[in-house]
């Protein structure tokens, strides 16, 4: 008799959390945690679940690729080092990993296939993946950095390539209807109109799964093409109005809940054998090749040695497009089925290795940083200069605080107050309205070597996330910084850690805002009543 469709749902539930609450506790990302659940689930034979997961994490990755479109700037696809450095690094991977695997096939750990399989093998493994990379980044916030931007850049030209070999794999043309799709671009004033009048909350959410999931991905499918190209243009096409940040923020619990699905997913495709533990596990060390190259790649483009680790480790994984490939090969019969729970051993073992060195990133930076600066070139990227500080007061991080600060501060400092943002888009606007604002990293330990902070007499972090704030105020007491220090935390906890390393004056925005809006409206209250009299 078949399980309970409410007990099945409330076994991933329990085994997600409970795996994902441990890999949190051993300080490891969750998604270890999910993974290891979803291979449990799998041995514990409760494996109905997985069609409806599957479900589940296609709309994960649809509403990954819309949020990534919102904040994608179409003209960074054309920088060379996106297009040639995606070229390059696909065809050196596929060569090489495709003859690994066919070297592979001359052992008693896999059987005999043609050198064309064991290159679709290489090709397949040539992928990085979409989700892992961006959730890495998201988690650091730094999806606006340059390499965040690069990062992206490189995994939509990985997405387009995918669209291709799929079209020529399944052995058909899309249909006709798709030289239409360009017809969604006269519908951009619509969506306009429909993102402001749908305001906030439940209505603009709707409005988002709307256009990621029957706009963007469902006009894609009909036509024979891949949704989630579609979402990810539909993003782009919107990603230029004033809610498209709001936008992503009301979706971000949404995609997060469905990715976990996706990565329990990747468990329920299968149980391996011995012999697939030992291939995957051998395939898994050229995650350092893969990094190692693209590393390589992006010194050639005059990157700094930082911008081009940060870019590169990101993407060292294997991509679940991978398990694509392999459904597509075994569709065709060209694949065995087993090679399917090999390339699914290789993505989990990739996830497991990947983050925990992905959440050290910083601390390897600084301990090999000698060793990787002597892959730089002289010349620097024209994204990737150093900057230079005249000010008396630095406020880092530009959004709604930051901005409020730079704007009450300048009344007071006059010319020497100076922004700083590490988000490209942000400065644009910020230099448009009047503002001093810069491009600059201050998690980037090379920052502080480019300036002399003892020339401002304070510096004011605001930016969201807490880590960022935690790594500036360590930077800065690297740096020798003796002037007054001052941070925003979103809780007490942080709040206090911030004080106990040193921090002059930490304001916390969510116990003071209440208290700062009552001496606002008595100040204005007081004003009025000034006035009548």
């Amino acid at each position: 008799m078949d399980t309970p469709i409410w007990l099945v749902d409330a076994a991933w539930i329990s085994f997600a959390f409970l795996c994902g609450f441990i890999a949190r506790l051993l300080k490891f990302p969750p998604l270890i945690g999910f993974l290891a659940a979803g291979f449990l689930l799998n041995g514990l034979g409760i494996r109905q679940a997985g069609e409806a997961l599957q479900e589940l994490a296609d709309l994960g990755v649809t509403l990954l690729l819309f949020t990534i479109g919102l904040k994608l700037d179409i003209k960074s696809l054309l920088r060379r080092e996106i297009w040639l450095g995606t070229s390059l690094h696909m065809m050196i991977t596929t060569a090489v990993l495709g003859g690994v695997v066919f070297l592979l096939t001359f052992t008693p750990l896999l059987g005999r296939v043609p050198l064309t399989t064991a290159v679709l093998i290489g090709f397949a493994l040539s992928f990085s993946s979409t989700v892992f990379a961006i959730k890495i980044l998201e988690d650091r916030g730094e999806l606006n950095a340059l390499h965040g931007v690069t990062v992206m850049g490189i995994l939509v030209m990985q997405d387009i390539i995918a669209v291709v070999y799929l079209t020529v794999s399944a052995g058909k043309v899309p249909s006709p209807w798709a030289l239409a799709l360009p017809l969604l671009f006269l519908l951009r004033p619509l969506f306009f109109k429909m993102l402001e009048l749908s305001e906030h909350g439940e209505l603009l959410a709707l409005l988002g799964l709307f256009l990621a999931i029957v706009a963007g991905a469902g006009s894609f499918e009909l036509v024979g093409l891949k949704p989630d190209l579609g979402a990810l243009l539909i993003g782009i096409m919107i990603g230029t109005h004033p809610k498209a940040t709001e936008l992503g923020n009301t979706l971000m619990g949404f995609k997060n809940l469905f990715l976990v699905a996706f990565f329990l997913s990747i468990g329920l495709s299968g149980l391996p054998d011995a012999k697939i533990l030992i291939c995957s596990a051998l395939l898994c060390l050229f995650m350092i090749f893969k990094g190692w190259l693209f590393f390589r790649l992006a010194s050639l483009f005059n990157f700094r040695s930082r911008t081009a680790l940060f870019t590169a480790v990101p993407l060292a994984n294997f991509s679940e497009f991978g398990l694509i490939v392999a459904a597509v090969g075994v569709k065709g019969g060209w694949l065995d089925s087993s090679w399917l729970i090999l390339i699914a051993m290789c993505l989990t073992f990739s996830f497991i290795v990947g983050a925990p060195i992905n959440s050290s990133i910083y601390e390897i930076y600084t301990r090999f940083r000698d060793l990787l600066k002597c892959c730089e070139k002289p010349v620097r990227h024209p994204a990737d200069q150093p900057i230079e500080l005249d000010a008396d007061l630095l406020i880092i991080g530009m959004g709604r605080i930051g901005t409020g600060a730079y704007d009450a501060a300048r009344e007071s400092y006059g010319r020497k107050v100076i922004g700083l943002d590490n988000n490209k888009n942000t400065v644009k606007q910020h230099q448009e309205s009047g503002r001093d604002v810069l491009f600059g990293d201050v998690t980037d330990i090379d920052f502080w070597d480019k300036i002399k902070p003892d020339q401002v007499s304070l510096i004011a972090l605001c930016m969201p996330r807490h880590e960022a704030n935690v790594i500036a105020v360590e930077q800065l007491q690297k740096a020798g910084y003796k002037g007054f220090l001052a941070a925003t935390a979103r809780f007490d906890d942080q709040a206090e850690e911030l004080r106990k390393m040193g921090v002059h004056s930490v304001y916390n925005i969510y116990a003071n805002t209440g208290a700062a809006y009552a001496d606002y409206a008595r100040s204005d209250y007081l004003s009025n009543q000034e006035v009548k009299k």
